[in-house]
């Protein structure tokens, strides 16, 4: 059995942003820098796109991923999970004689992931009994103290809150929508990214930005402008 594997989820019918895992981020496919940073991490024994599109497959290719086969068109459509692409590899990896202890998964819009926080990532859980790890981040403002619109009206959505100071409340956290590292073991049994016991990998907000639009792109990449000039300084 070998170590670790990463996978890099990238089909090619993206709905809001038409080709948006190899649409040009600060002059390199944004695919690229998920690749790279799995490359160089140094943790895996093997690097591979899964992805629908033979134009993607070509480029992560010539990335120097490996893409050892095409994914199934029920796991390339809008509702198939990111668990059952992973499944799906995994599996086809099993027939083909190949096995892995860990499993990493990598979104191919995920430009703020690097090498680093791959091997430190890694190395958490590995020292860990914990089933799988993931980047979280800290809502900006305290969700206890969060609206909801009703029929055009403002409402409260924890009203007890109204009055209490933010820094009387607890954080909350979110998904980063980076990566996520699982047992695979583990992760076969259950199907699921999230157990009972998952690592949380804290992320600064500035390295942290959902691409779902065009704006969300920008703002990624004034995000990743500014931490280029602070890692130059």
């Amino acid at each position: 059995m070998k170590k670790s594997i990463a996978i890099i989820t990238a089909r090619g019918g993206s709905k809001r942003i038409p080709r948006k895992n190899i649409k040009d981020f600060l002059g390199s496919p944004i695919i690229k820098y998920s690749i790279d940073a799995a490359l160089n991490a140094g943790c895996f024994d093997e690097v591979m796109v899964s992805t629908d599109d033979e134009e993607i497959a070509s480029i992560a290719k010539a990335l120097g991923a490996s893409v050892p086969f095409m994914r199934t068109s029920n796991n390339s459509n809008d509702f198939a999970t990111t668990a059952d692409v992973i499944s799906e590899v995994l599996d086809a990896y099993k027939a083909l004689g190949e096995e892995f202890e860990y499993s990493c998964c990598i979104y191919p819009t995920a430009p703020f992931v690097t090498s680093e926080k791959l091997k430190t990532a890694f190395k958490k859980l590995k020292e860990s009994e914990a089933d799988s790890l993931v980047p979280v981040v800290s809502f900006g403002f305290p969700i206890l103290r969060s609206f909801k619109i009703e029929e055009g009206r403002v409402k409260m959505n924890w009203p007890e809150h109204m009055n209490t100071r933010s820094q009387d409340l607890p954080p909350a956290y979110h998904d980063c929508g980076q990566f996520y590292f699982v047992r695979t073991s583990a992760f076969l049994e259950r199907k699921k990214l999230f157990s009972d016991y998952t690592l949380p990998y804290e992320m600064p907000e500035s390295e942290v930005q959902d691409i779902d639009t065009e704006e969300d792109w920008k703002v990624a990449e004034i995000k990743y402008t500014f931490l280029l000039e602070r890692l130059k300084k």
